[in-house]
């Protein structure tokens, strides 16, 4: 038995009907090119197989990497499969989305210090997946998710490209080594558009961090310091889009955020 590595967020599900609760999340077809994080041990990656798709599993880990497919032949009962299944020894961060086919799918059990890039990964990628289902920890789960009033970066960051879901909570005793929280299976499926519209996505993500640069400050002070920009023109501006200029970054709308990247940057042509 492989042992877990602290140091690359391992942590072992192999409870069968939550790993099944996070296949049947993912509504895959056979004809689906599916792309997983992380296989670990390969218990999730059996299940997938199981469903026909054509599977590529990206893993950092050199030993789990080699000994993947002859793991998966001893514990799957699904033949034939091997020509389904593809293995990269890679960090998937530095791996090109590009090599996979247009509409891919994502279903995975990702070590938690690797969500926030992940997500801006596959957000910002020109060949971006259809759907991501993630199995994170469960107080992430709830900020992707967020509404106005609890909004972040991370929400924004994620709804401007991605409907977001919840799903089943996982509690920590059902890993080996249990991590220290629970976790939370997220469904997050693609927009046919950004939600920034025709605002050019630097422009809309410069403002946003703007915003988010001093959270507990007004939408005044913080975009005002952010932006470089007089304050007075700062009012200005939060007036001309009907926002609140006492408002807090959280409380804004992913719409109230366009608006506002529209007055201050000039959409793209």
């Amino acid at each position: 038995m492989h042992v877990p590595k602290k140091s690359l967020g391992q942590h072992w599900l192999h409870d069968s009907n939550i790993l099944d609760e996070i296949v049947k999340t993912a509504k895959l077809s056979p004809t689906d090119h599916v792309l997983e994080v992380g296989p670990g041990t390969g218990s999730l990656t059996q299940k997938l197989l199981a469903t026909g798709v054509i599977l590529i599993a990206i893993e950092k880990d050199n030993q789990l990497a080699a000994s993947l497919i002859s793991r998966i032949s001893r514990i799957s009962r699904v033949q034939p499969w091997k020509q389904n299944l593809t293995v990269v020894n890679q960090d998937i961060l530095e791996f090109d989305l590009n090599n996979l086919p247009p509409k891919y799918k994502v279903v995975a059990n990702i070590p938690y210090y690797l969500t926030s890039n992940l997500i801006r990964q596959f957000s910002e990628s020109k060949n971006p997946p259809a759907s991501i289902t993630l199995l994170v920890q469960k107080e992430v789960a709830q900020r992707l998710c967020a509404q106005p009033g609890q909004m972040s970066l991370l929400s924004v960051s994620a709804q401007a490209y991605y409907q977001v879901s919840l799903g089943l909570v996982v509690r920590a005793a059902k890993f080996t080594p249990p991590p220290k929280v629970d976790s939370q299976i997220v469904y997050m499926t693609r927009r046919l558009a950004p939600a920034f519209g025709e605002v050019n996505p630097r422009s809309f993500f410069r403002v946003v961090k703007s915003g988010f640069s001093a959270r507990r400050k007004t939408l005044l002070n913080s975009l005002s310091g952010g932006l470089g920009m007089p304050k007075d023109r700062t009012m200005e501006i939060l007036q001309t889009c009907q926002i609140n200029p006492a408002a807090r970054p959280q409380d804004l709308t992913l719409y109230q955020w366009k608006e506002l990247s529209k007055v201050l940057e000039p959409p793209s042509s």
